[in-house]
């Protein structure tokens, strides 16, 4: 806890708040957030206290204090959606995280079992962004080659993760039908 001000420090702290709430008033044009922005700078100025420079102006120091507040919360506010009823929220749905990054851990362990050349062909063509004809090149074979190649990796990765059709792609139903409920 701070110790209280010495009582001419605390009589020029109180002094200056009608000051301060008219700056605030004019940098937030609401009166309420103004009473706000007023408590926090006098709340900042005790506990900083130790800092002031006695003999510097006062009323600077404090205005300084509120303009930087009002800027800060201004910076975060702006990042932030007016949603006083809730109902932005609650069409938001988001999927939970946690199954993506273990589809991915399968998918990772499922690549890792496919043959070297499949994986090869099939990550040139199908991550790195190559044409067949590029891949063909680098890995010194026929087009046709890497085409069966990729094909087949396709394929056998399809089996290894159970992916049948588009549908087993994503969520899963259960978790579909959970964010279709909202």
């Amino acid at each position: 806890m701070t110790a209280a001000p010495e009582p001419a420090l605390r009589d020029a702290l109180l002094a200056a708040v009608p000051s301060l709430r008219a700056f605030a008033i004019s940098l937030s044009g609401q009166v309420d957030r103004a009473d706000d922005l007023v408590q926090d700078t006098l709340l900042r100025a005790l506990s900083n206290l130790h800092r002031f420079e006695r003999g510097t102006n006062l009323n600077a120091w404090l205005f300084t204090i509120l303009r930087n507040l009002f800027h800060s919360e201004y910076r975060k506010r702006r990042r932030e959606v007016e949603d006083p009823d809730g109902s932005y929220a609650g069409r938001l749905n988001v999927q939970p995280e946690q199954g993506s990054r273990l589809d991915f851990e399968d998918f990772r362990t499922a690549l890792n079992r496919l043959p070297s050349d499949q994986r090869e062909a099939l990550l040139l063509v199908g991550a790195s962004g190559f044409s067949y004809e590029e891949a063909a090149n680098i890995c010194g074979c026929a087009v046709g080659t890497i085409k069966s190649r990729v094909n087949r990796a396709r394929s056998r990765l399809a089996g290894l993760l159970n992916v049948d059709d588009v549908e087993d792609l994503g969520p899963d139903r259960m978790t579909r039908a959970a964010l279709q409920s909202n």
